[in-house]
């Protein structure tokens, strides 16, 4: 083996932020093809690596990296190899000089995708990266103690309580239920939090506290809103970034440059704004389509009601995103029929409630009041159409 010139993805990052590492071998292979990995082979090009491969078990569509990650990093000129699973390392004399790799084609056996080897090959390479991302590990965690672990060796938590089976041990984020984003590990906390106030105070862990919303108009004049409303249909405007040959002499170099400030202004009206919701009152709708003929996503009909599968065929525009349920009003006063929307695909451009003439809609900011542990929270007034 040749420890010195294999390394682990977040650990060889780490290092090169703090300055113990500030070069590598010409020929580096990374392996994996998340975001770690593209931060791994875009670092080695800033410390001189010459020929950097990205090497991928599945083909692009299962690659967990952001497209513009992978963007940026063939950009660069880094090489991603698909279908390529790694197999050992090729040592000669004490030193890495290569790895061999199963090339393999991708098959569906009864729903389970699978894998058959064509070929194998050795890639020459001077250093390894393993970037194949992390998992929690327990061996320090006693069996015998109460806690119990699932058939992944992770602890039983309870989804809403975020106990283990041992009363008093609370587990969230990663080390629960395996990797998700941080913002979820941030509310696991906050629900730990509850149940280990609740549970140092004598109140069972199963109370609760109510989660509230508020709702208030935006509506600032007749046309005028206290948010800014523009639809713009327009394309993105794409980042400018640092000449390759610049970026590439040093590692703290900022490849993107942002934008300018017009392109600021422009770009900030992108928001769909997702505090803000649609609200309907039924009451004051006179049925003249004036909302249906203005949106542009075509998310809105008046229609009589049906049962769901039939309604959902008879819209403005089919809504077949089963997982989204429909918003469905009290029947309107004049003809009895319903005001549908298809929430899947608002944008919450608020043109309907701009061009309704009797304010039957609204655009209202929804404020979602979140308990933290010892707080009592009231529940909401009313909830969004």
């Amino acid at each position: 083996d040749d420890p010195a010139h294999v390394h682990i993805g977040i650990d060889w990052l780490e290092s090169v932020a703090f300055g113990h590492i500030d070069r590598i071998g010409e020929r580096v292979l990374v392996i994996g093809v998340g975001n770690t990995a593209m931060d791994c082979c875009r670092t080695s090009l800033r410390l001189g690596a010459r020929d950097v491969k990205v090497m991928a078990r599945r083909s692009r569509p299962y690659f967990k990296a952001s497209p513009w990650e992978l963007s940026d990093a063939e950009e660069e000129g880094v090489a991603i190899i698909e279908n390529h699973a790694p197999s050992h390392f090729v040592i000669e004399n004490g030193r890495l000089v290569g790895m061999a790799f199963d090339v393999v084609e991708w098959y569906d056996d009864a729903g389970r995708q699978r894998s058959r080897t064509l070929d194998r090959v050795v890639i020459p390479c001077d250093d390894v990266i393993l970037a194949i991302g992390q998992e929690p590990a327990y061996p320090w965690l006693e069996r015998d103690i109460g806690i119990a672990f699932n058939e992944w060796d992770m602890p039983v938590v309870d989804r809403v309580t975020h106990q283990t089976t041992m009363t008093g041990v609370f587990a969230g984020g990663d080390g629960a239920w395996g990797p998700e984003n941080i913002i979820w590990a941030v509310a696991h906390g906050h629900q730990a939090a509850i149940s280990i106030h609740n549970h140092c105070t004598g109140v069972p862990v199963t109370e609760r506290p109510a989660v509230g919303m508020n709702l208030l108009s935006t509506k600032m004049g007749l046309h005028e809103w206290s948010y800014s409303n523009d639809y713009e249909p327009a394309r993105r405007a794409a980042m400018k970034h640092v000449a390759l040959q610049q970026r590439l002499m040093n590692v703290k170099v900022e490849v993107e440059l942002g934008f300018d400030l017009d392109q600021t202004l422009r770009e900030v009206e992108r928001c769909l704004n997702c505090d803000i919701q649609t609200h309907f009152t039924a009451s004051a709708c006179i049925e003249c389509d004036a909302c249906i003929d203005i949106c542009p996503m075509s998310c809105l009909t008046i229609v009589h009601d049906a049962p769901d599968a039939e309604l959902r065929q008879r819209l403005t525009a089919p809504a077949n995103n089963l997982d989204q349920p429909l918003f469905v009003s009290e029947p309107l006063q004049h003809t009895a029929r319903v005001m549908v929307k298809d929430e899947d695909v608002c944008i919450h451009c608020g043109l309907c409630a701009e061009r309704c003439p009797t304010a039957a809609w609204d655009m209202m900011r929804s404020e979602i009041l979140l308990p933290y542990a010892g707080q009592q929270v009231p529940t909401g007034v009313e909830v969004a159409l």
